[in-house]
Order: C-alpha cells, then sequence, then structure tokens
C-alpha cells in the first residue's frame, strides 16, 4: 500500500495512468463505458429489433421497457464519446408527466457513481498546496481545482505551451507517440483560477517543473451524494429566487478578505454553482429545464454550447454530461417564443412514451402496490387479490393505446406485447405506429397519452382507503376499477381523454371478466392449469387430426416439446367442434383455415420457446373455457346456477370445495375467493 504522501504525488498519478491503472477519461466516454461494459442483447420489440442494455435492469427497483428511449440516449452518449457533435448538445426527456423520466435520469446517476466507486474508476483532481509562500492569499494556503479537472489536464499545462508539456510527459515519464495523440484528443485549458494559479507557481520557482510539482498533490474527487459532486441536481425553481448564481457561482466576500490582487479569479466560489461540482467528469440533471425563467435557460445555452463556466469574462471548462427532463406542456410553450428556437437547437429531444406492453407494466404495478406488507387501517394484514395485478396493468395499459380503424384495443395491447392477436400481425401494428409517430402533434404519437403511473398509484391508495378493502382485509382486483374510474373523472381535464379513458377501462373490464372464468374453470377442476392442460389438448388434437398414422381408433401418438417424451393421447371431434363453434367458425373452410392458423403460430413459437402454451390466444382460451363450464358440466344445471343456488347440499360441497381450491392453490382470500365467485354468477361485463 502506498504511503501518504506517495498517493498523493502527481507523478505516480500519472504514472499509474500511464500504466491504466487508474483512468482519464471524460464524462462521454465513462457514462458510454458504463454501459456497453454490463452487457448488451439484441430484442424485438413491437416487431422491430433494438438493444437491451443490461444495466438498465439491474437492482430491485430497475426501469421497465423504455427501449426506445435507453437506445437514443445511449447512442447519444456513444456519438459524444467519439467526439461527434452530441459533445456540444443536452440530453433532454419530453413526455406526459409520470411515465418515468425522472427516474430515468436517477437510476442513470445511481449506477454511474456505483461505477465511479470503483477502484480502478475513481475520479481524482489536483490541490495546490504552500500558498503562503506567494504573495496575496493572506490565510489561504491551499487550494483545490474549483472544477475537480484531472489532474492529467494540469499534466498537458505542466509548461509554457502544450508542445513543451507533452515532450516533458514524453520524456519523463515515456509515453510515447501514440500515447500523447491519445491525450491530445482528451486535451482541454485549465480554468481560469488553476491557471492563474499556476503561472504564479510557475514564477515562484522560475520554471522548474520539478519545483511547481511540489505544490501540487492529487486528491480523489469527493463522492456525497448530498453535496451534489459527480451527480447533481438542478430542480426548476420560482421566478424570484432563482438565478445564474446557482448554476455558475459568484464572488466570495470570504475570499476577497484574503486575496489582495482583484484579478485572481480564484475570488469567484464557483462551487456555490450546482455546475461546478459536477464539472469534473460528471452529470448535471436539470428538472423541468424550461420551466425556467429566460435568462437562466439562457445561461443554459452557454453552458450547454461552449462547455465553458463563464463569469466576468473568466472561462472555466467543465466536463460534463448534461441531460434535462420537460412535461409537454412546458416544452410546447417554450417552442411557442421563437425566440428561444436556439436552446431547443442545442438539445437533443427525445420524445418519452408510457409504457404499453401489459406484461412490462406488471413490474411497474407492483412498484406502484409497493412491495411492503400492507396492512388495513386497525393493523390487520391486508391480502392482495391475485388477479389485481393483472387488472390493474390491463387498465392503465389500454388508456395508453391509440384508436384505430385496423386494430381493435385488445388486439393492439396483445401485438405491443409481442402476444398473437388472430389474423392480426405485427406488421398492422409497426404501420399503426409509424403513421401515428410521424404526427406534428407530439401527444397523437403512439403510447404518449393515457394513465400514467402517477394516476396508477393514486387509484391503488384509493383502493387502500376504501371501506370495503379495510373490511374484508382484501385488495380485491375488481374494486381496482373503480378506483381508476374516480381517477380519470379527478384528473383527466379533457372531455375527449376522459370518454376514451372510461370505454377504455370497459375494455379491460371484460379482459378481466375472461380472467376469471379461466380461474373459476381451475377452481372447479380442482387444479391451477387446468385450463391450460385443456387448451394445449385442443391445439395437439388438430394437429394430430390430419396424422398420417392415425387409427380408427383416434388414438395419436406424439412427442411432447416441453419435456421430450412420448405421449399418446384420444382425439375428440366432438370436442374439437363444440371449440369452434364457440369461436363462430360455421363452415369447413373457416374451420380449416383457423386450425392452419394454429398450427403456423405453434410451428413458429414451439422453435423459439418450447414452454409455450397458447394461453395469450384470448379466443381460444375464453372458446375452452365455455365449452367446458357451459357444456360438460352439467350436473344440477350450469356451474353459475350450481354456485349461485346453495340451498342444495350438492351445491354447497361444491361451492365451498371451489373455495377451499382457491384459498389453498390459487392464491385467495375468502374474501376474494367469496367476491370472485359472486362476480362469476354475476351477468356484470358478460360480453
Amino acid at each position: 500500500m502506498d504511503d501518504n504522501s506517495t498517493s498523493k504525488s502527481f507523478s505516480n498519478h500519472i504514472q499509474l495512468v500511464k500504466t491504466e491503472k487508474r483512468t482519464f477519461e471524460d464524462c462521454f466516454q465513462g457514462v458510454s463505458r458504463m454501459i456497453l461494459s454490463s452487457g448488451v442483447d439484441k430484442i424485438s420489440v413491437k416487431g422491430r429489433t433494438t438493444y437491451h442494455f443490461d444495466l438498465f435492469s439491474k437492482g430491485k427497483k430497475h426501469l421497465v421497457g423504455m427501449y426506445d428511449e435507453i437506445n437514443s440516449f445511449v447512442s447519444f452518449v456513444k456519438d459524444a464519446s467519439e467526439g461527434g457533435s452530441s459533445r456540444e448538445m443536452a440530453f433532454v426527456l419530453v413526455g406526459e408527466p409520470g411515465n418515468g423520466k425522472t427516474f430515468f435520469v436517477d437510476y442513470l446517476c445511481e449506477a454511474y457513481r456505483n461505477f465511479i466507486f470503483q477502484p480502478e474508476n475513481r475520479k481524482f483532481t489536483f490541490r495546490f498546496k504552500g500558498l503562503d509562500h506567494l504573495e496575496g492569499y493572506g490565510k489561504i494556503t491551499s487550494v483545490e481545482s474549483q472544477t475537480y479537472e484531472d489532474p492529467m489536464i494540469l499534466a498537458m499545462a505542466l509548461d509554457e505551451t502544450r508542445a513543451a508539456s507533452l515532450e516533458y510527459l514524453g520524456e519523463k515519464f515515456g509515453f510515447s507517440d501514440r500515447e500523447l495523440e491519445v491525450l491530445i484528443g482528451k486535451y482541454r485549458p485549465l480554468g481560469a483560477c488553476s491557471s492563474y494559479i499556476w503561472n504564479q507557481i510557475r514564477e515562484y520557482c522560475n520554471g522548474d517543473i520539478e519545483k511547481m510539482l511540489s505544490f501540487v498533490e492529487v486528491v480523489p474527487v469527493p463522492m456525497i451524494e448530498s453535496m451534489g459532486t459527480l451527480t447533481g441536481k438542478y430542480p426548476a425553481k420560482d421566478k424570484i429566487t432563482s438565478s445564474a448564481v446557482d448554476l455558475l457561482g459568484e464572488e466570495s466576500i470570504q475570499r476577497l478578505l484574503h486575496i489582495t490582487d482583484t484579478n485572481n479569479p480564484y475570488r469567484f466560489d464557483l462551487r456555490r454553482g450546482a455546475l461546478a461540482r459536477v464539472a469534473g467528469g460528471g452529470i448535471h440533471f436539470s428538472d423541468e429545464i424550461y420551466k425556467n425563467k429566460k435568462d437562466l435557460v439562457q445561461v443554459y445555452l452557454g453552458v450547454i454550447q461552449n462547455r465553458n463556466i463563464e463569469i466576468d469574462g473568466y472561462k472555466w471548462p467543465i466536463d460534463t454530461l448534461i441531460v434535462a427532463t420537460s412535461n409537454n406542456s412546458e416544452f410546447n410553450t417554450f417552442l411557442a417564443e421563437k425566440e428561444e428556437a436556439p436552446i431547443v437547437d442545442r438539445c437533443r429531444i427525445c420524445y418519452v412514451a408510457h409504457n404499453t406492453d401489459y406484461k412490462l407494466q406488471n413490474e411497474l404495478t407492483s412498484y406502484a402496490i409497493g412491495g411492503d406488507t400492507k396492512s388495513t387501517l386497525n393493523m390487520e394484514k391486508l391480502h392482495q387479490d391475485p388477479n389485481l395485478n393483472y387488472a390493474a396493468s390491463v387498465g392503465v395499459v389500454l388508456t395508453r393505446l391509440p384508436r384505430s380503424e385496423k386494430l381493435t384495443p385488445v388486439e393492439t395491447m396483445k401485438l405491443a406485447a409481442g402476444e398473437v392477436a388472430g389474423e392480426k400481425s405485427l406488421k398492422t401494428l409497426s404501420e399503426l405506429i409509424d403513421t401515428l409517430n410521424q404526427d406534428t402533434d407530439i401527444t397523437k404519437r403512439f403510447g404518449q397519452k393515457g394513465l400514467g403511473q402517477r394516476n396508477l398509484g393514486r387509484a391503488i391508495q384509493l383502493l387502500l382507503e376504501s371501506s370495503e378493502t379495510n373490511e374484508g382485509t382484501c385488495m380485491f382486483a375488481l374494486d381496482i376499477f373503480t378506483t381508476l374510474e374516480k381517477v380519470v373523472l379527478d384528473y383527466v381535464t379533457e372531455p375527449s381523454d376522459r370518454t376514451k379513458f372510461m370505454e377504455d377501462l370497459h375494455t379491460a373490464r371484460g379482459l378481466y371478466r375472461e380472467r376469471i372464468m379461466t380461474e373459476i374453470f381451475n377452481a372447479y377442476m380442482d387444479e391451477p392449469l387446468a385450463i391450460k392442460k385443456d387448451v394445449m389438448n385442443y391445439v395437439n388434437m388438430i394437429i394430430g387430426i390430419d396424422a398420417e398414422h392415425l387409427g380408427p381408433d383416434m388414438m395419436w401418438k406424439y412427442k411432447d416439446p416441453q419435456s421430450n417424451e412420448l405421449k399418446s393421447m384420444k382425439i375428440d371431434e366432438r370436442y374439437i367442434k363444440n371449440v369452434e363453434e364457440r369461436l363462430g367458425l360455421k363452415t369447413d373452410e373457416q374451420r380449416s383455415s383457423f386450425r392452419n392458423t394454429i398450427r403456423k403460430i405453434y410451428g413458429q413459437k414451439i422453435s423459439v420457446d418450447p414452454n409455450y402454451d397458447f394461453m395469450d390466444n384470448l379466443e381460444l382460451v375464453k372458446a375452452i373455457t365455455d365449452v367446458r363450464l357451459k357444456s360438460d358440466i352439467a350436473g344440477a344445471g350450469s356451474l353459475v346456477g350450481a354456485l349461485a343456488n346453495r340451498t342444495n347440499e350438492e351445491n354447497k360441497k361444491l361451492h365451498d370445495r371451489m373455495i377451499n381450491t382457491m384459498m389453498d392453490k390459487l392464491g385467495y382470500c375468502s374474501t376474494c375467493a367469496q367476491k370472485t365467485i359472486e362476480y362469476f354468477c354475476s351477468q356484470e361485463d358478460d360480453k
């Protein structure tokens, strides 16, 4: 282990950089390396090839979806790290409230801090000591670089000219011409105060570099998050209290008491501003950037374009990735003021859509519900209906999907989640997205409008405070639709949007109804996967019905792709016909066409995923559920009648057995099991 003086030695630091034990890179190169070194996968989303970066999927609460936005950001940072035009731009996320903009930036900042915490990635800066030997500093004996400049920036300014400094590095530390070329690519001038003090030291030492370096010590950049170093956030403040001082800093009265030379730039305290604290390879997060008053936005324009902090003609070059957010309304207001065009020109605008994949929404809904154990107002343990997450996810996602003549809302929802939607293909969805995304009105683009994550959070809060939830000690899934409707009424101001969202929630109730039919069937069969087995039985029957070696006994042998075992099954033509009648397939041509579609899907899906089970084909699942529930079960009338009328012993036994199955095997409690059966018996939401 190095002793303290050696570890702070300037020469030691340069040697460690040369042997690649310490890094010298700008913020763009650091962020780019952090993301790309974590792993990249190629995936298909909504019919398009895109990339999934593992960095954004780490931790208990990570980013969900946002593939296009993350790809845009990575491309932006990578271009900047390679010297592209992005170096002189800020990355601005624009979108509706509650769609994850701030969460994205906070997650990025936390990941970057963890990355820099690793010893090989630590950031260092330098401090001038022994200033009491120089004149004009009073009781100030040491001065740290105000913008946390890297020691290698000072190394390229050791001598009076850059060429002489590089020559010294080559002779003293053995840097090759190639290594010096790489250093030149990262060159930037010293900040005003560092440069001023270094010149004073040069004069004092008569240009003797060895002697000059005795005034320099290398120190790590502090990693205290609450100080806003390395990653800092500047939230838009009101028009009276905000000023350029918050960003750039100001003249320090305290320093002026010690500094006799009024030309000394160190009289300005840059750390008073938010930018200097992240200027040494950090990330500056400007929340709601366009809410700031005009003069502050003009300050940002200068900083973004020139990457300098400028006060009274003095300049401090900064190395900072600037990421900002804005909501649609503020951004549109800003765009309407034509004289503000230069700032928008210096921003890479990324429009953030709501999540439109209801499967991914399951995770986001889990975030909104919360991971801790819930309790009622009486501190009793609160149960969560196993269908709650599905009901809430489908409800909010449907509100985010635009209407189309080519696709129904349910078809759009299924295709957006990569599922089968009858005859409709992903190509239809891609064409719809392309058409909508060409609209100049951002809010009309795919996924730009709808109930956001905050609205979902409000609906869950309303559910938790309702008397039904507290009395029954259960968050019953059907109640989420009532609270979502209340949120629409209270928080959606546009009448046309409100009408559409209400219709979408009605559609979501229909999907919930179909899910309950499946759950009840599984409970009746006393088997959690009963309906899944029946669906796969139908699929295997229509594959086997045309098999060459099918005997007169209709027995068919096949290899199960999930277990690779040889199985045999009896093909029941009556069962196949009943299912297809439920699907509305009357003629032989219609039946043949449907069977061919199922076989085609089977061929495509099974080769990629042997566990594919057709449960995303809601029409088929519903038809099979109907056949089994309403046709095969014919003891004391229909199952609905048996469950609704529990006056005789047999019906009561059936009801109690199903309640027990739901509680023991399907994750229900007595409250939601009873309420679910009551809902099943009612004609509510039955299409």
